[in-house]
This record gives C-alpha cells, structure tokens and sequence, in this order.
C-alpha cells in the first residue's frame, strides 16, 4: 500500500526522501518563512486529521482518491477494509495512543496505524490538529478569527508538507509588516486583500484626495471621496483585518519607517511608473534590502512583477538598462510621456484592476510565507481583451549596480528576448526560483485526473 500520484505528473516518482521545513529568519528588511530542503523524516503528527480541504472518492474497491486536481489529487491503495474504515478515525478527535487502540480493536497488526499515519503524513495528506507551535495555539484560542481564516488555512494546507506548518504559516503572518505604496484601484484593493489574509500590519502610502475614479470594491469606498488617500486606504485596511494587528513592544523598535518590512509593493496611479518604474524611487529599498513587488495598470494591460530581492534578482534599473539596449528611442519616449500634459482620466477598467492586485496578492503571500514566486525576475502581463498572461523576464543587467547580474551569471539563455509562457505553462529559474511545490517521497503518485 503506498499513496501514488499519476503518469501526467512531470518527472515521475521520486527517489528521494527530502522534506520541506520551515524555520523563521530575519531576511532582507523583516521576518518571512523560509522553507528548506532536509532530510529528516517527518515528525508524526500527535493529532492527525487527514487533511480536510481534500475531497476523498473511491477509484475502485480498494483504492481511494483524495483531492481532485492535478496539483493535488493523490491515490492510496491497495487498501484492506479494515484499514479503509480506519482513515475515518483520522478526523482530528483522537491522538496516536487512542488511534493505537482503535487499531487494536479493529484487528489491524501491530505498527500498523504508526506505518499509516508515517506514509500519509510522508506523502502530504495528513495535518497536525495540534501542532504549529504556540503562536498557532494562540491563533487557535481566537475562534473568530481563525473562522474568518479557516478558508486560508485550508489552502495552505494544500501546499503545506509538514503536519502543522499550515496554521504555523498562517500564525506567523500576524508578526509580518508590510506597506503598499499607492491607494489607487489596485493599491487599496491589494492592501485590503493583504490584510485580510491575516498579515499583522499593513500600511499605505499615497497623497492626494480620493476622487470617484478611486472608488473600487474591496478597496476604497463611495463615502470616502474627498478624504485623504493614505487615510481612506487605512480605513479599509482594518476593516479588512479578521484581528488587530499585534502591538510593538519596547523590544521592536522601528528606527525608520522602511525598518522591519517584510516586503514593499510599489502600485502607483500613474500609468507612466507602472509601465516605466522610476529605478530611483526604489533606491533606498536596494540599499536596505528590503524586497519589492511591483503591480499596477497602464493603458488595457495589468502589470504583475517583478518581484525585487536585492541583489538577488533584476530591478527597476536593470528593466530600465534592458530596454534602452532594445531600444535606443527608450529615453526620449519616457521624457515625452513624462512631460506631457496630464490626462484627466487615465484608462483603469475596473476589473482588470481588480485582477491584479488580486495575482499581486497572491504573490506577495507566496513570498511572505517562504515560497518564491514566479514573478521574481519576470513581469506578468495581461491585456485586454485576450486576457492571456504572459511572463517577461527580466534578467540583471551589468550596468544596473544592484548585483543581480553578477548573481544571475548562466542562467540567461540565447533565447532570452523571445521566451515567454502562460499561466499554464510556468518555467521558473533553478536557481534564482524556488519551487513551490513540496518534494514527494518514493513510492508517492499524483492522481491521474
């Protein structure tokens, strides 16, 4: 009996026995998750509950499926009826000695319920009710909160090998800071989506008066026009929030306002700084290390990335020094757009806004929570009408001195100007991306579905 997965997963079994663990560090400017690659076993879970968010349904007599997606989906089998009706009992209500007991009960032989309970925590299938450490009990001791978190919990346990790093993440994004630049249709809307999904404090900056043109659902509402933006965009963040955010002890100082930050995501208004960063506005950021994530919209076409670790991965300044190299009109372009005359309505289709600082959400999560995205050295991009997402890489430039062309040495390829891919079709970097999906033991099948 072993847990499988399907003949459409890239790559086949594995041969391994590697697991992803999660420690804290203090990286860039602030706290993030950082998942690494050991070789222990995993621990066994006190309270094991197979993991709920995956639905189960019987292939045949023998064989059970759980999860229905191909990202997920996973078949356990060959399965005696004894040990079928024992993975009911694994519903998060009874520790390992009184499952023993269970098991003794229904004749399963000795080591049995151990050997199982190691397979399906081994394979991803089974969580920890108990486990995450004292911050997740915290978390637990707060029923209205966790129930406005239930959903994201359920979906980090998906991606969560670990029995108990699911709420473990979602705990820790309590203790993570982070601030949005811009409280347009995509900032305001971003910064109450980031809130929402538990991160402890998120602050917005922005200037100016909220016009009707602001206005957005989820993001700044109708009786704000005519407040201050930054205000405004505050509001809607705490109303966002399932919890108030923890508050900072004498222990935490901050000694300037970029201190501490887990990550900065750049959303302005003007189209022209969404299409054409200003690599001096995020200068301060390379120079502390704080990480970056830029989204916004310019004419029909949504911007998600790049995502900026300092020295690690290309910048607004090396996106800048690529395109004059393409281009030697570049600058002269820019300088007209800039000093222009101002439009009065600059083009924002509400929902494509929405789009976006939906999938800039998302990925700052991923970040936050210790995966690395796909937009760390690429940008997104969505136009309409298509509405088909296509990556641009963007690869350090030696004449950026931010370093990521030092770092990034070998992994440009000569067909870099014309690689892209969609949505569906992800090639991340093997060294600058860390994959997201979490290794699988041998003997372990993703369903065919």
């Amino acid at each position: 009996m072993a847990p499988r997965r399907g003949p459409t997963d890239s790559g086949g079994p594995t041969t391994g026995s590697h697991r992803h663990t999660g420690t804290f560090y203090e990286g860039y400017g602030g706290l993030v998750m950082e998942h690494m690659v050991s070789s222990a076993a995993v621990a066994h879970p006190r309270v094991p509950i197979v993991k709920p968010a995956l639905r189960r349904g019987w292939r045949d007599r023998n064989t059970v499926q759980f999860g229905m997606t191909p990202a997920h989906a996973m078949t356990l089998g060959p399965l005696d009826p004894a040990t079928a009706s024992f993975l009911d009992l694994l519903n998060g209500t009874r520790g390992l000695e009184l499952l023993r007991e269970e098991g003794r009960r229904m004749d399963l032989p000795d080591g049995h319920v151990d050997a199982l309970v190691e397979r399906l925590a081994g394979a991803g299938l089974v969580d920890d009710a108990k486990g995450g450490g004292p911050a997740a009990d915290t978390l637990r001791g707060k029923k209205e909160v966790l129930d406005r978190l239930r959903p994201d919990l359920a979906s980090l346990s998906l991606t969560a090998s670990e029995p108990g790093e699911a709420i473990a993440l979602l705990a820790a994004r309590r203790s993570l800071r982070v601030q949005v630049r811009g409280a347009g249709r995509v900032g305001a809307v971003l910064a109450s989506l980031l809130s929402g999904a538990g991160i402890g404090e998120v602050d917005v900056r922005d200037v100016g008066r909220v016009e009707r043109g602001d206005v957005a659902p989820g993001g700044l509402p109708a009786e704000s026009v005519g407040d201050r933006r930054d205000e405004a965009a505050r509001r809607a963040v705490r109303r966002a929030a399932p919890d108030r955010p923890p508050r900072r002890t004498p222990r935490t100082p901050f000694d300037s306002e970029d201190a501490g930050l887990s990550l900065v995501v750049l959303a302005p208004r003007d189209d022209i700084d969404v299409h054409a960063p200003v690599p001096s506005a995020a200068e301060p950021l390379i120079t502390s290390g704080i990480p970056h994530l830029y989204a916004g919209v310019v004419e029909a076409t949504g911007v998600v990335g790049p995502l900026v670790l300092p020295g690690e991965t290309a910048c607004a300044g090396c996106l800048q020094e690529a395109r004059v190299d393409r281009d030697q009109a570049w600058p002269r372009l820019v300088t007209q757009w800039r000093s222009g005359r101002p439009r009065r309505e600059r083009p924002c289709d509400l929902t494509l806004a929405t789009t976006v600082a939906g999938l800039a959400a998302a990925h700052a999560l991923a970040f936050l929570d210790g995966r690395l995205p796909s937009s760390a050295g690429a940008r997104w991009e969505v136009s309409l009408p298509a509405l088909t997402w296509h990556a641009r890489p963007v690869w350090g430039h030696p004449a950026c001195p931010c370093g990521a062309a030092e770092k990034g040495k070998g992994e440009r390829t000569s067909n870099a100007e014309e690689w892209h891919e969609t949505m569906a079709e992800q090639r991340p970097s093997t060294e600058v991306r860390r994959s997201s999906d979490a290794t699988r033991p041998a003997g372990t099948w993703r369903a065919h579905v």
